[in-house]
């Protein structure tokens, strides 16, 4: 290790206040690092150059103790407390960290120098009150450490409580509350938190919110469709508002504010095996229509409240993704299809000859179900056995239609609820987005 002499040191340090070369240049020219010049320059701002005069003192735990205090408070490191109080080497102050850590305030006390004579009584008379002195301040500190233990968690508990989750910011700001009665240091470590990570939060604690507004929208539009829209829809609603936001920043705001849209359920199906004609596949997942009345969709779905079934029966138009008739009945008979088709008949156009797409439920294997189509000059189209990506666009509404409506809402009777429906597939054909052309894929 080279040894520098006080005139080599204090030359460094003039020729850095100077401007004329860097911590860097410097510490080459000497045939040491840029950090040690650093070092030796903030001792010198702190303490002149008195800093650099050797001395033979000996520290009172009392001292070691305010030095440990301050790097807890301060977040100081053991290099920058070493300059603070110019102790020669931060090696030490590293050590007496150690030393409290295992004796407490005992294990900070100056040994005395040389050799003392005492007679063997004494000794261990002496040891005897050392240990039980020790064992008191570990046992003080491990109560400390308990107490820290608890209290952290309930600060946890209150933040993920109204958030959901807990992210390096929440950590940032508990550590912070509690800084007052425990040791800064021990609470990042108990909070598994980096350093650098605790003092960027906390440095922007009192800064203002850019997205304050932002998540006041979201919330406004989250709430205004019942919990309906994911972060893709309040992006879309977002931008007819002229506001332009990436959907990823819609994504993460809505996890900050603990929003989300409910998960999908499964669907009823009415599939009873081969109870007629299967006509073929002539849809084979072409969703995209052209014009109105090209392409329709159909299925049944099943609901259950307050001891009774209801059944729905919609059609649903590819080329806009309007729901254009729809019956309901609380049993699945055939006129739950039948009055569903002759109000789907009352929207055809002189010319239009839609394919009509379903499933294979008993009820479009049914002869008149057939003939009714023939008649208008509709073409069936029904999905593979067992396949139900080849209906998916109806499949996809009737989960929209129960995460949206039967999930989320309370109901005081199957009446309540059938009007709550009707209002609901009004909402859906006038008033949910639907983005252009493929919309079934982000329902």
């Amino acid at each position: 290790m080279v040894k520098f002499t006080l005139e080599d040191k204090i030359n460094a340090i003039e020729l850095y206040l100077s401007g004329k070369e860097s911590y860097e240049s410097i510490g080459q020219s000497l045939k040491t690092d840029g950090i040690t010049i650093m070092e030796w320059v903030k001792r010198y701002k702190y303490h002149g150059i008195a800093a650099f005069r050797k001395s033979y003192t000996s520290y009172s735990a009392q001292f070691k103790l305010d030095v440990l205090n301050y790097m807890n408070e301060h977040g100081a490191s053991s290099r920058e407390a070493a300059v603070i109080f110019n102790i020669p080497s931060a090696g030490n102050i590293r050590k007496w960290h150690r030393l409290y850590e295992i004796g407490g305030m005992m294990a900070l006390e100056p040994k005395s120098k040389g050799r003392t004579t005492m007679n063997k009584e004494n000794k261990n008379s002496t040891k005897k009150q050392l240990l039980a002195e020790g064992s008191v301040e570990a046992l003080q500190a491990e109560l400390e450490y308990l107490r820290m233990k608890n209290a952290y968690p309930k600060k946890v508990e209150c933040l993920s409580s109204r958030k959901g989750s807990i992210t390096s910011k929440d950590k940032a700001q508990v550590v912070y509350e509690l800084r007052r009665e425990f040791a800064v240091q021990a609470l990042i470590k108990l909070a598994d938190l980096k350093r650098s990570t605790y003092y960027y939060w906390i440095n922007n604690l009192n800064r203002p919110d850019k997205y304050a507004e932002m998540k006041s929208l979201i919330s406004s539009i989250y709430h205004e469709h019942k919990g309906r829209y994911g972060y893709r829809r309040i992006t879309l609603e977002l931008r007819n508002g002229g506001y332009l936001i990436n959907h990823k920043t819609v994504q993460r705001l809505m996890q900050e504010l603990g929003l989300k849209s409910l998960v999908r359920m499964k669907k009823y199906r009415s599939y009873k095996g081969n109870v007629g004609k299967i006509a073929p596949n002539i849809l084979k997942r072409d969703f995209v229509a052209t014009k109105p009345n090209e392409k329709w969709v159909t299925d049944v779905t099943e609901f259950h409240l307050f001891g009774e079934k209801l059944y729905l029966s919609p059609v649903l138009d590819l080329f806009n993704g309007e729901i254009m008739a729809y019956n309901l009945e609380k049993r699945p008979i055939y006129p739950l299809v039948s009055k569903m088709l002759e109000q789907a008949f009352t929207r055809l156009s002189e010319g239009d000859a839609p394919v009509l797409h379903s499933d294979q439920g008993w009820h479009y294997q049914m002869k008149q179900y057939a003939h009714a189509l023939i008649k208008h000059g509709i073409i069936q189209s029904m999905s593979r056995k067992g396949n139900c990506l080849d209906n998916a666009v109806i499949e996809n509404f009737f989960g929209l239609l129960k995460s949206e409506l039967l999930y989320l809402q309370e109901f005081e009777s199957m009446e309540h609820f059938k009007q709550e429906l009707e209002q609901y597939i009004e909402y859906y054909n006038h008033i949910r987005i639907k983005t252009p052309k493929s919309f079934w894929c982000f329902q």
